[in-house]
């Protein structure tokens, strides 16, 4: 619920809140930039979700039946402190000292027993219970599912700051995971995680034949972490192409625990690889690091750096998840997550409409015209304010400055694709022409709530003085 005590407070204290920035607009930190006045930062392809903890209880020793209540209460609430980690870049240190992995991981004999000493209906006058064939081999299940995911390959910029607390770029490889959900006439459509494109350049899809292509990205988003890449069916041999399928996709809804899965993914960026576990539990809420709140399948197959955006697939064969995370702490084994993909096929449809991004130079680039903040997940909890982009100021001679976009209003979607920050923003703009008309989708504030409501702007040409 909206607080204007704390929206003020908001206003008043932070130093990249409006107000400031208004009187003082030479003030302008890291946190704040204008759209199109640069390349933003880009973000490794690894992040960190906030982490959980729970602290071992123990009773008093007033008496046998405390004690024991208090030691059961103790097992019970035990637990560890962990930390979910996203996985789509992986440097080549990540990569060293990795075992080899035996057959017995993907080639896994039926198991078929019972409770008891003996195979008998009973033992010692006590039914047996039976257990019923949950471990197999999944060769051929892996073999209809493998000529329908791709490995990702591409370079991005990472950012960090130095001793000195003065940042530094450089280049890294790195590597994910994606999933070919469509055909067009032109393109094969291929959906992995957005922060395995993010910030990305030279993108390349490995096949399951091992052989490559181009790709580019069509679409982004970033709340839900999906993301859909193309590549031309001109750069794909017929060879290629006569090996490759688009993916079946099933039904998350429908999952039980217990229930047994398969994940494939370029695991390691060595290529693709199997697999094995179980639905360990359905709608995990886990946070990522900007405190935004997923969604997941809770899965014991291993998820590793480079699986992100990979397939997690049932006995049929069919996608019903695409792995995104797994929890990182040497105490943990065996705590990966999936998108759901009854929940991302909604989001999957609508990036793949939006048009292939293609390098636009920079004078072709449109200009929206605002200077704006972030507004992260604990921003928006303090303040009561939506996760999005602050619009501090609107330029007058920019191309908002002739929309209904408002001052103080919150962006949250560009074009249909959420955006939660200025960096992701001015990406976005960079394969937007000027003269071309987008939506953008923003939140109100109107009698002390926020009200959603799209907003119809016409981008305008990047200033020649490139500060704004």
């Amino acid at each position: 619920m909206y607080d204007e005590n704390k929206h003020d407070e908001y206003e008043d204290q932070n130093h990249e809140t409006y107000s400031n920035y208004k009187e003082n607009p030479d003030l302008m930190s890291d946190h704040t930039s204008s759209a199109n006045s640069g390349f933003g930062e880009s973000k490794s392809s690894k992040f960190a979700s906030q982490e959980t903890e729970s602290q071992q209880t123990s009773g008093s020793n007033h008496n046998h039946k405390s004690s024991k209540a208090s030691k059961k209460l103790a097992r019970k609430t035990a637990g560890i402190v962990a930390a979910a980690v996203l996985f789509g870049a992986v440097s080549g240190g990540v990569m060293t000292g990795v075992s080899y992995i035996g057959e017995r991981y993907t080639r896994i004999p039926a198991v078929s027993t019972t409770l008891g000493q003996s195979n008998d209906s009973t033992t010692n006058g006590a039914a047996s219970i039976p257990v019923s064939n949950t471990v197999m081999d999944v060769s051929d299940v892996v073999e209809q599912a493998m000529p329908s995911v791709v490995a990702i390959n591409d370079t991005m910029t990472v950012q960090q700051y130095g001793i000195f607390g003065l940042p530094e770029t450089y280049q890294a490889k790195s590597s994910g995971s994606g999933i070919i959900i469509d055909k067009t006439d032109s393109e094969l459509l291929i959906a992995t995680n957005n922060h395995v494109v993010s910030g990305a350049s030279d993108l390349t899809v490995t096949f399951s034949d091992d052989n490559t292509a181009s790709a580019a990205v069509k679409g982004t988003d970033s709340a839900t972490d999906l993301a859909v890449i193309a590549v031309k069916l001109s750069d794909i041999s017929s060879d290629t192409l006569s090996k490759i399928k688009v993916a079946t996709l099933g039904d998350s809804d429908n999952l039980k625990a217990g229930q047994q899965v398969i994940a494939i993914g370029n695991a390691l960026g060595y290529g693709q690889s199997v697999t094995v576990g179980y639905v360990s539990a359905l709608n995990r809420e886990i946070s990522d690091s900007n405190g935004i709140s997923h969604t997941y399948i809770q899965t014991d197959a291993a998820i590793n750096p480079g699986n992100s955006g990979g397939a997690l697939i049932d006995l049929n064969g069919n996608v019903i998840g695409i792995n995104a995370a797994k929890t990182a702490s040497t105490e943990v084994e065996g705590v990966g997550y999936a998108i759901p993909i009854s929940k991302a096929g909604e989001i999957l449809d609508n990036l793949k409409t939006k048009q292939t991004r293609e390098a636009l130079d920079e004078s072709a680039q449109g200009f929206l015209g605002i200077q704006g903040t972030n507004i992260d997940a604990n921003a928006s909890k303090a303040y009561g304010m939506p996760v999005g982009i602050y619009v501090y100021k609107i330029l007058d001679d920019g191309a908002a400055a002739s929309s209904d976009l408002k001052e103080k209003d919150i962006i949250t979607k560009f074009d249909g694709q959420s955006v939660t920050t200025m960096d992701e923003l001015k990406e976005m703009l960079t394969y937007y022409k000027s003269g071309s008309t987008v939506t953008l989708t923003v939140q109100s504030l109107t009698d002390g709530t926020y009200q959603e409501h799209d907003v119809t702007v016409t981008l305008g040409s990047r200033p020649s003085d490139n500060n704004s």
